[in-house]
C-alpha cells in the first residue's frame, strides 16, 4: 500500500534559490492530502503532474504566509475548474474569516463543498479517521499558534502464502478473512489457521509533520516512533539563540529530537533562505541522527 511524501516546498519566509515557501502531498493508498499550503503550491502540483482536485483534505500548521498565502488561490482554481467533491479543510479558526472576507470581496461563490474543521493546539486529538488511515493534530510551540500534523496507518492485511492456498484450492472469496487472521474450514471441517496460511501482518507505518516550532519537550509524546518524521530545521546551530528568538529549531536539534523520540528516519526542512549550500544542514543532523535526508522539492520519500 503506497505511503509516501512529495516536497512541494521547504523554504522558510522568503523564497529563494529557486526554493519555495511550506506545502507537501501525502498519498496514502491514491487518497491525496495538502499539507501546508505556502505561495505558488499550485504551480508546484502543475509542475510535478498532480492534479488538485484528487486532493480530498488540506491541513494547515498556522497562520503564518509561508504555510498558507497559496490557499486561496488553489481554493479558485479548484473552482474555475469545475470541481465537483467536498474538500475538507483543517485549520486554524481564524482561517475561515480569512477565506470568507477573500471569497465576499471578489464575489467568489464556490461550484463545490468547502468543509471547515477548525483545529486548535488546545485541542490536541485526532481530527481525520477512516477505515485505513487515521490524522492527529498536536501542539507545537512557535510565535502564533501552531499544530503539528501525525499519519498513521490503520491495521495491515496480513499476507497470504500462495503457493499453499493453492495447492489447498481454498477459493479466492475466503482470501480477505484469512488476511485479517481468520482461519479456514474446509468442506470436510479440516480447520487451517491463518497462521499456516499467511505471513504476520506488516507493522502499520506513520508520518509525523513538525511544522515551525521552537525545541521543547512538550510535543514530544505526540511524535514518538515515526517511521518519517519531517521537523523544521531552519538554521544551523550556531545561530541557535536565533532559532529561540524566533521560535524555529536548528539542524542539530532536529536530529536530536528524532533520535530521543526513536523515529526511524528524519526529513529536514524550512530552510532560511541565508542557506543556499544545504549540505551544512544535513551534516550537523547527521552528527547525532545518521538516518537523515534533505526534503528536496520534486522528491517523493517513501514512509
Amino acid at each position: 500500500m503506497k505511503f509516501e511524501v512529495l516536497i512541494l516546498g521547504n523554504s522558510s519566509a522568503t523564497p529563494m534559490f529557486d526554493r519555495h515557501p511550506t506545502s507537501q502531498v501525502l498519498n496514502f493508498n491514491e487518497q491525496l492530502f495538502l499539507i501546508d499550503c505556502g505561495e505558488g503550491t499550485q504551480m508546484q502540483l502543475s509542475r510535478y503532474g498532480i492534479k488538485s482536485n484528487r486532493i480530498g483534505h488540506i491541513f494547515i500548521s498556522h497562520l503564518h504566509g509561508d504555510h498558507y498565502l497559496g490557499l486561496v488561490g488553489l481554493l479558485s482554481s479548484m473552482h474555475l475548474v469545475g470541481r465537483k467533491s467536498d474538500l475538507h479543510l483543517y485549520g486554524p479558526p481564524a482561517l475561515k474569516e480569512i477565506l470568507d472576507v477573500q471569497f465576499l470581496h471578489s464575489e467568489t461563490i464556490l461550484r463545490y463543498n468547502l468543509v471547515f474543521h477548525p483545529i486548535s493546539p488546545e485541542q490536541p486529538g485526532v481530527i481525520f479517521e477512516n477505515r485505513t488511515l487515521k490524522v492527529s493534530a498536536f501542539p507545537l510551540k512557535h510565535r502564533i499558534a501552531c499544530t503539528g500534523f501525525r499519519f498513521d496507518e490503520g491495521p495491515r492485511a496480513r499476507t497470504l502464502l500462495g503457493d499453499v492456498v493453492q495447492e489447498l484450492n481454498i477459493p479466492t472469496a475466503y482470501f480477505p478473512m484469512i488476511k485479517k487472521g481468520f482461519d479456514y474450514v474446509d468442506e470436510s471441517g479440516t480447520v487451517y489457521r491463518a497462521d499456516d496460511l499467511s505471513l504476520p501482518a506488516p507493522l502499520s507505518r506513520s508520518y509525523v509533520y513538525c511544522s515551525d516550532t521552537v525545541r521543547t519537550p512538550e510535543y514530544l509524546p505526540y511524535v514518538q516512533k515515526a517511521n518519517l518524521m519531517y521537523h523544521e530545521s531552519t538554521f544551523l546551530h550556531d545561530m541557535v539563540d536565533r532559532a529561540k528568538e524566533t521560535f524555529h529549531t536548528t539542524a542539530l536539534e532536529a536530529g536530536e529530537i528524532a533520535q530521543e523520540t526513536h523515529a526511524k528516519k528524519l526529513l529536514l526542512g524550512h530552510y532560511s533562505a541565508r542557506y543556499r549550500d544545504l549540505t551544512p544542514l544535513l551534516e550537523e543532523a547527521r552528527t547525532v541522527f545518521p538516518n537523515t535526508e534533505l526534503s528536496v522539492e520534486g522528491r517523493w520519500f517513501s514512509v
